[in-house]
Formats: structure tokens, C-alpha cells, sequence
């Protein structure tokens, strides 16, 4: 069972400690083995929302498998610095990283993971009013502005508040696939972003950001199958609807027909399979295609996704 341990630190934002933790949590509740812990110098953290949550002061033992995510705390910009942890906790979230584990950190978490030297020639990342100051007091860091979130060499650092999600999402997606990362945003009833500072959005996650069931449910049948011939009777049939309100409601949500969707997954397949190696043949072959002229045609037409 892997192990999420929350370091949490006096002014903690609520939602940058709710939202990574509603993310793994509905990951462990789908079958994935996640233990959430929380940890923190003292037992009872005060909230900058006015709650106080309750830690233990015992260091986690972790594992390289493990992940140690810092959520932020209520930072004012032109406060004088202080260390947000003590030298110890400084040393035992660098020494997580040095075994191999992953160090993440929602918000002013970043202050965190700079004071623990994990920043230092390093990209990262946090909430835009305080990317100023984050780049003064670590100069050796790469501040990136106006992103989600950014990964570098197992430090992934993300913006504010909400984007904690966003950060979760993208370590699901990572570790168990675009697919069940979407399920899990889709259970929370949130949008499946994944648009950090690099390219990595997967069509599986691009075209989730719709409300509607039976959409949902007939992109699951096709993010499974869609290597194989799909009519879009059986699609209508196996989501409760008629071919009519399905190819609808589908074009509604996701600008796109079924059949469009399909070959996108094909295409996006495939492309990773010719960066890997393959002849156009073979990847169109594993794909589904019968032969490389239609593959050829969609690399030809297909726009160029950015982050």
C-alpha cells in the first residue's frame, strides 16, 4: 500500500489539503492501495480558514513509492521570511527525495520544499501572487509563471488552492493512467486538466470536461475498445440511448463524433508507438487500422497539442 503523507504547516488553505486528499482518496476507493497520513510539528495545525485539524507530530516512515505533498499555508507577499518548517523537517523532505521518493507541494507548499534545497536549479511553480517572492528567495530556481503545475526530476510544484486538484489528477494519470484519472475527476465532479507546463494531455483527459453521463459512459466502452470496430449502434445501445441522441449529446460534449474520438485515441496510440520505434505500418496495424493510409492521414491533418 503506497503512502500519501500530508505535511501540514500553521495557516494551512483547507482546499490545498481537501482536494489532493479527495483525489487519492477516491483512487483508494476505486481499488488503488493509497494510506493518506498527515504530519506536522505540532498536533493541532490552526487552518487560515479558521479550523484547526488535527496531525501527528511522528515523522512518517516512507518508502520510494511514497509521496510527501506539502499543501500551502497563508502567505502574505511582502511578509518578512521565516522558515515555514524547522531545519529538521527541512532535512527529512529532502532526504524523502533523495531515496527516490516524489516530493510535491500545492501553493506557498513551495517554500517548503526551497527551504528543504529542492528548488535549487529546478523548474517550478506556485500561486501567482506569490511567484515574485518565491523567485527572490531562491534565486537557483526556475520560477514558472502561469501554470497549473510543473514536474521536474520528482518535484512537482502546482499554483493555488484549486489547482491541487490539477496536481492530483496529473499523479493518478501518471501512475495509473489518463483513464482512471478521469474516472476519479469524474466522481469529484470536476474537470480532467492536465495542462502543466509541458505537453502531456491525453485525449482521455482533453474532452472529460462535460457533465454528461451518458457521454461518459460511452467514451468509457470506447477508451477500452478502441483498437477494435465500434458501430455506433451497439454505442447507443450499451449508454440507454438511440444513435440519434447519442451522436447528439456526444458532439455537445466533446466537439467531436464518436468516430472522431475513437481515432484520435488511435492516432494519439500510435504516434507514441512511431516515437518508440515502430514503422508506420505496425503502429497502424496495433491501432486498429487496416492498413497506414488512413493513419497517414490523420498525422497529415491532426493540430499540434501544446500544453
Amino acid at each position: 500500500m503506497n503512502q500519501i503523507a500530508f505535511l501540514l504547516v500553521p495557516g494551512l488553505h483547507l482546499l490545498d489539503l481537501a482536494g489532493p486528499a479527495q483525489v487519492f482518496s477516491t483512487a483508494a476507493q476505486a481499488g488503488h492501495p493509497y494510506r493518506l497520513t498527515y504530519h506536522a510539528e505540532q498536533e493541532g495545525v490552526p487552518t487560515a480558514q479558521g479550523l484547526t485539524v488535527q496531525a501527528t507530530t511522528d515523522w512518517p516512515r516512507l518508502t520510494s513509492d511514497d509521496i510527501l505533498l506539502v499543501p500551502g499555508w497563508h502567505q502574505d507577499p511582502g511578509a518578512p521570511h521565516t522558515p515555514p518548517v524547522g531545519e529538521r523537517t527541512a532535512a527529512r523532505i529532502a532526504a524523502h527525495h533523495a531515496a527516490g521518493g516524489l516530493v510535491a507541494s500545492v501553493c506557498a507548499g513551495a517554500f517548503a520544499l526551497g527551504h528543504a534545497g529542492l528548488l535549487d536549479g529546478r523548474r517550478c511553480t506556485t500561486h501567482h501572487r506569490l511567484q515574485d517572492v518565491l523567485a527572490r528567495r531562491h534565486p537557483r530556481a526556475t520560477v514558472i509563471r502561469d501554470v497549473l503545475y510543473v514536474t521536474d526530476d520528482r518535484v512537482v510544484t502546482s499554483a493555488g488552492i484549486a489547482s491541487g486538484i490539477d496536481l492530483a489528477l496529473h499523479l493518478a494519470a501518471a501512475r495509473h493512467g489518463p483513464r482512471t484519472a478521469a474516472r476519479i475527476a469524474r466522481a469529484m465532479v470536476v474537470y480532467a486538466r492536465r495542462n502543466g507546463d509541458e505537453p502531456q494531455a491525453s485525449a482521455m483527459l482533453r474532452h472529460r470536461a462535460h457533465l454528461s453521463d451518458t457521454v461518459h459512459h460511452a467514451q468509457d466502452l470506447i477508451d477500452t475498445g478502441y483498437t477494435r470496430t465500434l458501430p455506433l449502434a451497439d454505442l447507443a445501445a450499451a449508454s440507454g440511448v438511440s444513435e440519434r441522441t447519442l451522436s447528439r449529446r456526444f458532439t455537445a460534449a466533446t466537439g467531436r463524433t464518436p468516430l472522431r474520438y475513437q481515432q484520435e485515441l488511435r492516432l494519439e496510440r500510435a504516434e507514441h508507438l512511431i516515437s518508440q520505434g515502430a514503422t508506420t505500418e505496425a503502429a497502424a496495424h496495433a491501432v486498429g487500422f487496416a492498413d497506414a493510409r488512413m493513419l497517414r492521414r490523420l498525422r497529415a491533418t491532426a493540430p499540434r497539442q501544446t500544453a
